[in-house]
């Protein structure tokens, strides 16, 4: 519970702090689709799946190098089904939460940027059998990315990343594609 609250503390300061990168020039938005991947092995059940995960950013530049952003995170479902002694066990996995960090950029040329991504990730997850939840966890992790972007217009960015997100003992990396606008 003390991890939502977090993280609903941080999503408030950055939306009324939105307004002043707004005047400022620098405050932009996102959204991104890709693929989640997830392959460990929990105690001798092993889960090597992949879903479709999404992303909602929202932060502001302060330059062509630097920018600070939050935002949501969704994992989508891991779902993957066994067979026990002839009866199919479904077991599915999700996590969603809140991120924070800071954003890094080199520009290449006019168009294209490299960029790499670092943050706390603040989440809740759930693990279910057959429909039943089994466990609720919940926690903050470090997250790792690097992707490049290239400007459409002066406004309009598209985007593709790679982010490595740590959920307590397990790591989950997801390939992206999105658009940014800057205001």
């Amino acid at each position: 519970m003390k991890i939502r609250k977090d993280a609903a503390t941080a999503a408030l300061l950055m939306l009324l702090a939105a307004p002043v990168g707004a005047q400022a020039g620098g405050f932009y938005v996102g959204a991104s689709i890709g693929q989640a991947e997830l392959s460990e092995d929990f105690d001798g059940l092993v889960i090597d799946e992949n879903s479709t995960a999404y992303r909602l950013v929202a932060g502001w530049s302060f330059n062509d190098y630097f920018s600070l952003e939050g935002g949501y995170h969704n994992f989508g479902d891991f779902e993957q089904v066994f067979d026990d002694l002839g009866t199919p066990v479904t077991v599915s996995l999700s996590a969603d939460g809140f991120t924070l960090g800071a954003v890094g950029s080199v520009p290449l040329t006019d168009r294209f940027s490299l960029m790499g991504r670092a943050g706390w990730y603040f989440w809740d997850g759930d693990a279910e059998v057959n429909n039943v939840s089994q466990a609720t966890p919940e926690d903050s992790n470090l997250f790792l990315g690097a992707g490049i972007t290239f400007d459409v217009t002066e406004r309009f960015q598209l985007t593709g990343d790679w982010t490595r997100y740590e959920l307590q003992d397990t790591v989950s990396g997801v390939f992206s594609v999105g658009l940014q606008y800057q205001f």
